[in-house]
């Protein structure tokens, strides 16, 4: 151990000297902050979050203050710590052309020892060590040289690596603070209580969409509901807040350092509120959800809440065999044996089929109940923003039970010299094969490439686009369903 204090007297006089001004830092610290006039949340009369898709949120917080008349400091705390300080804007909702911002610092450098550390690199702090037997302190002067994994102190002519002891700071620097805090110097004509705004954009804000589904016994209804997440991760709480959340790919303007929002509108829309959990209108090209009643977004925390339920919603399961395109150009023989059916499952969004509002994207989970009646998992898709009146189309997985074998049983290049203008005729067997205990309807979909037509086949053919043919294949149960055709092809 080392000691600068040879006798207990003098350690105790340097003690009192120490206490003596550590007090008068303290008050003039307490001076500093006195300049300013401090909001808290407890000077919080509403709040208003509208949160949009990707990583961002409009706030507008409204609180009560009183400022002098004159210019003055207005510290806004427990804003959000990943506000972009760019769009931050304050009015006076009382008395809008008397109050004017000159000026705003947005302090974000939250206070903890290691930030504190940082912020005294170069600079002197007090070593206090601790005698294990007499229990007594002793105090060294010592240098930051550096607070990067780890500590270095030059400590009188030596330097020393980590926490020799406790590290006592003269002062808190003044852009740390306990809470995020937007600073703004002010200037106001009326010294009256007054209601003011501060609306900005932050990120550490965000929602998506969740949607359960459970498939009736006969796969033909079923039973959804839909579910808002909510995480926030910005660093402040929004108590009893008016909840918005927009859908849609809004457009933002990157910048070239940070990445961050320049251009989007300040202005959230209000709405009636309907007495429903969700209510829902249009908004420019997207489409805005309000939340019925307030809800607390606390801070680090995830929350979840109803988006909508419809029960009995007609559904339909197809079982999809894709083939590819690339086997029409030349002799391929054999093409694949116990070859995966695809299972879909569709619903309509529409009022006729208990729908009808606009979904935003997210993933949509299926269960169907088994013989005990205990719900298991089936599979799940992602969907992107469905407009009202259109399909929601889900990939739940691969048929167990329905396979296909295909081959190619002919091949022949009827004319052309090369593969701009080559005619080829091709044959094919499908052998759908169905272990099922009932019967099943497969579509085929079979990619055509170039100028193509179905020559002959043994189930009618559907043009189902310029470049797709389809056949519906119906199997008996535990049986199998054979489809040949032919097709020309020219180049």
């Amino acid at each position: 151990m080392f000691y600068n204090l040879a006798e207990e007297s003098n350690f105790m006089k340097f003690i009192a000297r120490l206490s003596l001004t550590t007090l008068a830092l303290a008050m003039q610290i307490a001076a500093a902050h006195a300049q300013e006039l401090r909001s808290t949340l407890s000077d919080q009369r509403e709040v208003a979050v509208t949160i949009y898709n990707e990583d961002l949120a409009l706030v507008k917080d409204q609180r009560r203050v009183q400022l002098p008349s004159g210019t003055s400091a207005l510290a806004f705390r427990d804003v959000s710590a990943r506000m972009r300080p760019e769009t931050a804007l304050l009015r006076s909702i009382t008395a809008p052309s008397g109050l004017t911002v000159w000026e705003q610092n947005f302090d974000f450098d939250l206070l903890t020892p290691q930030k504190l550390l940082e912020k005294y690199v170069g600079q002197t702090v007090q070593v206090v060590r601790t005698n294990p037997t007499t229990g007594q302190d002793t105090s060294e002067s010592a240098t930051v040289l550096a607070a990067t994994e780890g500590v270095v102190l030059k400590v009188g002519q030596r330097i020393e690596t980590g926490l020799p002891g406790r590290l006592v700071f003269g002062d808190v620097p003044a852009n740390l603070r306990d809470r995020p805090t937007l600073v703004m110097s002010v200037d106001n004509t009326s010294p009256a209580a007054q209601d003011v705004e501060l609306s900005y954009l932050t990120g550490g804000l965000s929602w998506k969409a969740d949607y359960v589904v459970e498939l009736s016994p006969k796969e033909d209804k079923l039973d959804v509901s839909g579910w808002v997440t909510l995480t926030n991760t910005s660093g402040a709480t929004y108590r009893n807040a008016k909840l918005q959340l927009v859908a849609g790919d809004v457009n933002q303007v990157q910048s070239d350092l940070a990445g961050r929002t320049r251009n989007l509108a300040m202005a959230a829309p209000t709405m009636a509120m309907e007495k429903r959990a969700v209510a829902e209108e249009s908004l420019f090209e997207y489409h805005l959800y309000t939340l019925a009643r307030p809800t607390t977004v606390a801070e680090n925390q995830t929350k979840q809440v109803a988006l909508l339920s419809a029960t009995a919603v007609p559904a339909r399961k197809e079982l999809l065999l894709r083939g590819s395109d690339y086997y029409y150009q030349s002799s391929q023989g054999n093409l694949g044996q116990k070859i995966k059916v695809a299972a879909y499952l569709e619903f309509d969004n529409k009022e006729a089929a208990r729908l009808g509002m606009p979904l935003p994207k997210g993933v949509v989970r299926v269960y169907k109940k088994d013989a005990a009646g205990n719900a298991q998992f089936i599979g799940e898709d992602r969907v992107d923003h469905t407009p009202k009146n259109e399909t929601v189309r889900l990939k739940l997985g691969d048929a167990f039970d329905v396979t296909a074998d295909k081959k190619q049983t002919d091949f022949k290049k009827l004319s052309g010299t090369s593969k701009y203008n080559y005619v080829m005729e091709s044959a094919y067997e499908i052998v759908l094969k169905n272990a099922k205990k009932e019967a099943v309807v497969v579509t085929v979909q079979e990619p055509m490439p170039g100028e193509w037509q179905i020559v002959s086949s043994s189930l009618p053919a559907i043009k189902g686009s310029s470049n797709t043919s389809v056949w519906k294949v119906a199997i008996p149960a535990e049986s199998s369903s054979t489809l040949t055709y032919r097709a020309l092809v020219k180049f």
